[in-house]
């Protein structure tokens, strides 16, 4: 789907632009008094990050803007799909616990993929943060970047949505589930 360069076509920008906008228009709460028009400017003169954009709608994230930094002039994307995105489950932690399996390696890591698709983990701070627009990851549960004195010990950090409550736990890096995945976060 991507060219080789990491640049998207004409026409897949015009799709995935369509898409962000809908989303954009139908969930007007999570970005008050923004501006599509504006948004949509600032994609068109950056095809790196509408690529990354197109990443997070491909493997199943639906992102959308959840703050605007003015200092920064910054948009801030974020994946407000219901459940951790469908396309970026099964994965471990990050390279050095995918090194460190022996056997039933998952396929890639958290860090890896979010690395590749050119977006950040969500810290647990900015999953907390997320969760005050809506309700999310109620039936699975997303890796978050982990403190490194935790990852020295071979843990990594996740959290979920459960009982109405945001919860954060641990697990070792190592481990991976069809219910665990990770949310991106994109600035553009």
């Amino acid at each position: 789907m991507k060219m080789e360069d990491g640049k998207l076509l004409p026409e897949q920008c015009e799709e995935i632009l369509g898409i962000l906008k809908a989303r954009f228009e139908q969930n007007m709460n999570r970005h008050k008094g923004l501006e599509w028009a504006k948004v949509q400017a600032k994609l068109e003169s950056n095809a790196e990050k509408l690529w990354s954009l197109n990443e997070m709608e491909r493997t199943g994230g639906e992102p959308d803007v959840i703050e605007y930094d003015k200092e920064a002039d910054v948009y801030i994307f974020c994946d407000c799909s219901a459940e951790s995105p469908k396309g970026r489950r099964s994965v471990c932690y990050d390279r050095d616990a995918l090194e460190s399996r022996k056997k039933h390696k998952p396929q890639n890591s958290a860090m890896d993929m979010a690395a590749d698709m050119g977006i950040e983990i969500l810290t647990e701070e900015q999953y907390r943060k997320l969760q005050k627009l809506g309700h999310f990851d109620t039936k699975t549960s997303s890796w978050v970047q982990t403190p490194e004195n935790i990852r020295k010990l071979g843990g990594a950090l996740f959290c979920d949505r459960r009982y109405d409550t945001v919860f954060v736990y641990h697990n070792g890096a190592e481990s991976y589930y069809a219910a665990r995945g990770f949310r991106g976060l994109l600035r553009v």
